[in-house]
């Protein structure tokens, strides 16, 4: 009897192996598995803690990935070679990982025989969940994860043993997984039998994949040391276990990180004043120069008037700004002072408003842009005043809270345009914040404008909060060397990056003006062209690094299907300054620079990677960088 027990024993046994060798041949007949490893480093250090990510290019959505130990050395096992089922799977039914045990990343697969919202769920032996996926509604069919052994911030999780749980609507299957992370693993060595072949979805029936090329992605995770720039190799051919070393650039600090999809302020141009009376009339030449979009041309979008006291005077306003408003300039206008018997001391310098004169003052606004209107020339916005908190000796009218206030609560729908206010000669928050407080004034309110004599360049939150555009209205330099030209490059640049919409210099034909007194582009013409000529209006604001760098600063702006970066390098020698466009498509930017020797010229296309570039910065220049 105990003979026969043996003989019955030895035969199970054997019949047990040939069923382990059958079911290892029939998997391993289904999959092939590479194994690469190698180190990441810089030029100075190997890098710990960093992603490495391999992208079938076949099939972009078979992604294997590892971290770098402390060594800098990645270990990843790749399934090259894969066979869909010959049917329709007929059941739910969670699959083995494979490679099991795996030292980099596995891959789960898994059977849904009917349309399901999927969710994928990994525990550690403790019950502690590490890592979710919320797949959403995926259909009937066989689908696949890869799991890398991170967790769900992106941290390097512990050797052992982890359990994968599958929930589809109500059905639910778990398994267990070994993870040794850094240990070069394969099923033959282990004496394990390799799990279910990868299988995705979209793969018919019989059809056998062959993938030799992949894209390698590089990048940080929370633990990177030393933090490095992302980098992308491709193509990379791989057909056997081999070993890739990857050099990549350590992360500096002073790089410049725009993120497109995260937008700020609206633009609505840049321009200048044109004030007829003051100054000789702006000539055919002179409009277009200034408001021509081409090349050797300034490309302003906004073109400033002043309205005059004396309705006799309307006419002179209209034959430049018609011409400004046929290439589609914006027209506004400003007062600097009310009819002199509207005011207090009957003067067209100082006084204030009388209080009887109210209605008058905003039907005489109205008279302003009715006429305009009439002879082709609408006026998009009205300011009340014209600095209306500074003492001077030439035409103005002073104003308080109150009066401002007032007149925006009662006045303001009467001049019927958008109503400018209340335009302090910087920024001053005691006259705008009533107005952005109060419902009836902020309904009234077109856009908070101001100009920065001595203060006022900083950001709003308030008139943000109340959805108001800032509008820089006015500002100049007499200053016309090269120092003070370059820092209204710098001065437009913190205008934008604190929130306004839109800047306006002072004349535009003045010898500090952006057209000289001979009707050329001047210096800071130049200047002003590198934001004006490629930030149209409409486009936004985009979130990028304001100051990378000592003597840098930079913004950035979308529209129209372009990426458009300005960087202002402030110091005498050329800075070399790194661009990372977060999710970034874009291969080639196209460079324009204006410098002491260089006038809004443009260079050749500039090649990014994986939305990253670094150039060399002109010393003491205004860059715009516009994708293509």
């Amino acid at each position: 009897m105990h003979q026969k027990l043996q003989k019955k024993s030895g035969f199970f046994i054997m019949l047990f192996y040939a069923i382990l060798i059958i079911a290892a041949v029939s998997a391993a007949a289904q999959a092939q598995v590479i194994n690469v490893s190698g180190t990441v480093s810089t030029t100075t250090s190997t890098v710990r803690g960093a992603a490495v990510t391999f992208i079938n290019n076949s099939d972009t959505t078979l992604q294997y990935s590892a971290t770098t130990n402390v060594n800098g050395v990645y270990q990843i096992s790749i399934a090259t070679s894969v066979e869909s089922p010959s049917h329709v799977p007929g059941q739910f039914k969670l699959q083995q990982n494979h490679p099991n045990p795996f030292s980099s990343s596995t891959a789960i697969s898994y059977q849904l025989n009917r349309q399901s919202d999927v969710a994928l769920t990994i525990y550690d032996i403790r019950g502690r969940k590490v890592k979710q996926y919320n797949l959403g509604i995926q259909p009937n069919g066989t689908h696949q994860v890869v799991w890398n052994g991170v967790n769900s911030i992106g941290e390097p999780l512990a050797s052992g043993v982890y359990f994968y749980r599958l929930k589809a609507n109500d059905q639910v299957q778990v398994k267990k997984m070994l993870y040794y992370p850094g240990k070069h693993l394969t099923g033959a060595r282990m004496g394990m039998i390799p799990g279910p072949s990868i299988i995705p979805a979209r793969l018919q029936k019989g059809h056998q994949v062959q993938a030799s090329e992949y894209s390698v992605r590089i990048e940080n995770t929370g633990s990177a040391s030393p933090e490095i720039i992302p980098a992308r190799v491709s193509p990379v051919p791989i057909e056997s276990d081999t070993t890739l070393n990857f050099e990549v650039k350590e992360s500096l600090d002073d790089a410049v990180l725009i993120n497109p999809d995260s937008t700020h302020q609206i633009i609505r141009g840049f321009g200048a004043a044109n004030i007829v009376g003051w100054r000789p009339d702006m000539t055919e030449d002179q409009v277009d120069l200034a408001f021509g979009t081409g090349e050797g041309h300034l490309g302003f979008t906004m073109l400033r008037l002043r309205i005059p006291p004396n309705p006799n005077d309307f006419s002179r306003q209209v034959r430049s700004a018609k011409r400004a408003y046929n290439q589609g300039a914006v027209i506004i206008a400003a007062p600097w002072t009310p009819p002199a018997d509207m005011k207090t001391n009957n003067s067209l310098i100082g006084g204030r408003l009388k209080e009887s004169a109210y209605d008058d003052y905003a039907d005489h606004l109205a008279s302003f842009a009715d006429y305009m209107q009439d002879n082709g020339v609408p006026i998009h916005a009205i300011s009340v005043q014209n600095e209306p908190d500074v003492d001077v000796e030439y035409e103005s009218c002073d104003w308080n809270a109150a009066e401002m206030l007032k007149f925006m609560q009662e006045n303001a729908p009467a001049v019927g345009t958008k109503v400018m206010a209340p335009e302090s000669f910087h920024f001053d928050h005691d006259l705008s914040d009533p107005l952005l407080n109060d419902p009836t004034a902020l309904a009234n309110l077109g856009m908070v404008a101001g100009h920065i004599y001595g203060g006022g360049l900083e950001p709003y939150p308030l008139a943000r909060s109340k959805g108001v555009e800032l509008w820089m209205t006015e500002h100049l330099d007499t200053d016309t060397s090269w120092g003070h030209v370059l820092a209204t490059g710098k001065e437009i640049n913190d205008c934008m990056n604190a929130g306004m919409s839109a800047y306006l210099w002072w004349y535009i034909v003045r010898f500090y003006g952006p057209i000289d007194e001979d009707g050329r582009i001047s210096k800071r013409g130049y200047v002003m062209s590198q934001f004006s000529r490629f930030i149209r209006p409409g486009y936004f604001r985009a979130e990028a690094s304001a100051r990378p760098q000592r003597w840098i600063e930079t913004s950035a702006y979308t529209g129209n299907g372009k990426l458009v970066i300005v960087a202002v390098n402030r110091s005498s020698s050329p800075v070399d300054q790194t661009f990372v466009v977060e999710n970034g498509t874009t291969t080639r930017f196209t460079p324009t620079i204006t410098s002491y020797s260089k006038d809004c010229r443009q260079e050749q296309d500039i090649t990014a990677t994986d939305g990253m570039f670094r150039v060399s910065l002109d010393a003491s220049s205004v860059t715009t960088f516009v994708s293509q």
